[in-house]
């Protein structure tokens, strides 16, 4: 907008000037002057608000660390700080697979994960299918146990008993298992889950712990109850008032199947009945457990054991199991940051733009195709996962406020900004901003890794407008710059 009034100023300038004695020269001082005025303008609508200089200073962070951009939700750019710095956005990379996975697929599109049997398959008088059962796994990312004991629920209700074989067909993507202790050793932490076309429950198993007050111990209880999970050590019984702050390990080693917690430490009693989630080995073991336990649960036999392959092109269909919509998924990955079904999501995308054998590769290069249709720049991005939990992730503020613009002026807005945690009332920012200036008024995902920290979303302010914001931080003492984003969104909410 400063630069749209220069030229007018300029114009206006020339015709009043005329060609008269005189009039050259002062025609070029007014020029000047509309130039130098121009370029004040210009580092004001650009650099850091006066109202925030003190809240950044207040950071000890060299001003090189950081990329913001702020902007009037389809309108002028407030605020831009090297906006065009690929930096590392840790979660706030969810925004890009979400919304592209959104715009391109739809908010009602579904995951239809099908239980298929051979053509022509018959079921006998005992129960038994001739041939396998084939799993036709659809990289569902929130197919959950009690899914699956309805799916296998239905095999029972239409006379099924007795499997030779299942063969599970996981064609939909390539080969994108990942070690889920790469990233920081720690190979047992849900947020570390590997992708897989047939994930149930995000691949973790929960271990409740029951308080026994009577004899002052801990009773841990393995969910569900699967033969490839077990449990040693144990949790001793603490005295004292509840603390939120855990006293206690439990780690998950695994060898070959088997999964072995080992617990240690205490746990206070006052606390009561509490859970925490382990990865309990790959998904595909993961899932042959759990199909095996409920299927025995329900009566039913099998055979041989599993398989991996394609199912025939002409299977026909016994049951099915249809995911939550992509509208309610993408409102699971933004507000809890949930990072599998990120991963998940970014590959169904490019897998239904580029057939089968989706990897993060291709489904990255999908994205960059959707984001450069839509006019957005992504001129030093490097998309490698679609979760943000990576080190080599890159995006721009520029570019990342061009897509929330996008969003915002899209059909599908509200689909997409609901997705987004409401500041200090619920997903990662629910303790964030809730004075009563704040609260309620912010749509934003936040970014948490080592040596980087983001913030990004649409904030209401007092006279109605929304602003987009984006504020990424790259340096070891990145953690400072919390207040700093808590005071961009208090300003732009009093605006």
């Amino acid at each position: 907008m400063g630069r749209t009034g220069q030229q007018r100023n300029g114009q206006t300038a020339f015709r009043s000037s005329g060609l008269g004695a005189g009039g050259w020269p002062r025609l070029g001082r007014m020029l000047a002057g509309a130039v130098l005025l121009g370029m004040a303008v210009g580092a004001a609508a650009q650099g850091l608000p006066p109202e925030l200089q003190k809240a950044w200073k207040a950071t000890k962070l060299p001003e090189s660390a950081l990329s913001l951009e702020i902007r009037e939700a389809g309108g002028p750019v407030i605020s831009s700080i090297q906006a065009d710095v690929p930096r590392n956005p840790a979660s706030v990379m969810k925004t890009v697979t979400t919304w592209t996975a959104l715009s391109t697929l739809g908010p009602d599109y579904v995951w239809r994960t099908q239980f298929l049997a051979d053509p022509g398959a018959r079921v006998d008088g005992q129960g038994t299918l001739q041939g396998p059962l084939y799993v036709k796994a659809a990289g569902d990312p929130w197919f959950t146990v009690e899914d699956l004991w309805n799916v296998l629920r239905e095999l029972r209700l239409r006379g099924i008993k007795n499997l030779s074989n299942v063969v599970v067909d996981r064609s939909l993507f390539g080969q994108v298992a990942i070690d889920p202790g790469d990233f920081d050793d720690s190979p047992d932490r849900p947020y570390n889950a590997s992708p897989d076309a047939m994930m149930v429950g995000f691949g973790a198993t929960r271990i409740l712990f029951q308080p026994d007050e009577a004899h002052r111990q801990w009773i841990p209880i393995v969910d569900p109850p699967t033969p490839t999970v077990r449990v040693e050590g144990r949790l001793d019984w603490q005295d004292g008032s509840c603390r939120p702050a855990s006293n206690f390990v439990a780690d998950a080693r695994t060898q070959g199947p088997v999964t072995t917690i080992r617990l240690a430490g205490k746990a206070w009693g006052s606390c009561g009945e509490f859970s925490l989630y382990r990865l309990a080995g790959s998904q595909a073991d993961h899932f042959e457990a759990l199909f095996r336990l409920l299927w025995r649960e329900l009566g039913g036999t099998l055979g041989r054991g599993f398989s991996q392959g394609p199912a025939p092109a002409k299977a026909q269909v016994l049951t099915w199991h249809d995911s939550p919509v992509l509208a309610d998924v993408i409102r699971q990955i933004n507000k809890h940051s949930n990072n599998v079904m990120a991963r998940m999501t970014l590959l169904t995308l490019g897998a239904d733009m580029n057939g089968p054998g989706a990897t993060p590769e291709s489904a990255g290069q999908a994205v960059q195709k959707i984001l450069k249709n839509q006019k957005v720049d992504t001129a030093g991005w490097v998309l490698d996962n679609g979760s943000g939990l990576s080190r080599q992730g890159r995006i721009t503020a520029r570019g990342l406020a061009q897509m929330l613009d996008v969003a915002w002026r899209s059909p599908m807005m509200p689909e997409f900004v609901s997705s987004l945690a409401i500041s200090g009332m619920d997903g990662t920012v629910r303790r964030r901003l809730r004075s009563d200036d704040t609260r309620g008024q912010a749509h934003l995902k936040t970014g948490t890794l080592k040596n980087s920290r983001a913030l990004a979303g649409y904030v209401r302010g007092a006279s109605g407008k929304r602003y987009i914001l984006v504020s990424l931080v790259n340096h070891p003492g990145a953690a400072a710059v919390r207040p700093f984003d808590d005071a961009l969104v208090r300003w732009l909410a009093s605006r």
